[in-house]
């Protein structure tokens, strides 16, 4: 199980990162533990990369409310918006903060509970067969340096540890919901991202 800390690692400097597949450990990653996740099907392998973004309240960024939520902590008085989305059960394995701090969530070889409803090339029910990262942010406010960097150092990492993972399957939540979910939403520099992700 995950030691729970609501601490992150140092990000002056931002981390190398590397995958221990034994464990489905993200090192060089702060480790909480969340409830919210459960075994995926048997035989299943991650085989896709759902980028997510995620800012709480909406639109604001920082402070320990997105760990609250993965833990089912999130107080619903603290913040309007809050009442509405504290008792929901979600999850997503890491989330790449501002500064470009990671936090994991959920180990790799678990089911996070970050894609709902979902359908990738007609294969429905992604958390089956994802790993889900959420970026800090929302669909209208630029993403920072720091995130697109430290993601294709996620991936890249993800790629090695994982051979049914590939550089050319990671995807949004818009794009596994389309109509659904709008996230990483328009703000997301896709070509940057995936500039990145190829040379990382």
């Amino acid at each position: 199980m995950l030691a729970l800390s609501m601490t992150s690692p140092d990000s002056s400097q931002e981390a190398s990162f590397q995958v221990d597949a034994g464990s489905g450990l993200l090192l060089g990653a702060a480790q909480v533990a969340s409830p919210n996740c459960d075994g995926r099907p048997a035989g299943i392998e991650a085989e896709l990369i759902v980028v997510h973004g995620i800012s709480l309240p909406p639109g604001e960024f920082g402070g320990p409310w997105i760990g609250r939520l993965f833990t089912n902590t999130l107080p619903a008085d603290a913040h309007p918006y809050f009442a509405d989305v504290c008792t929901l059960r979600v999850s997503s394995h890491l989330v790449v903060y501002r500064d470009g701090a990671v936090t994991q969530y959920v180990r790799f070889a678990e089911r996070a509970w970050h894609a709902g409803r979902s359908s990738f090339n007609g294969r429905e029910a992604c958390n089956d067969f994802s790993i889900g990262i959420e970026l800090e942010g929302t669909d209208t406010l630029p993403y920072e340096d720091a995130q697109y960097r430290v993601l294709a150092k996620i991936v890249a990492a993800l790629c090695a540890a994982y051979p049914r993972l590939s550089t050319d399957r990671v995807v949004g939540h818009s794009d596994i919901a389309p109509g659904r979910k709008t996230d990483p939403g328009p703000a997301f520099d896709w070509p940057r991202a995936r500039r990145l992700i190829a040379a990382a």
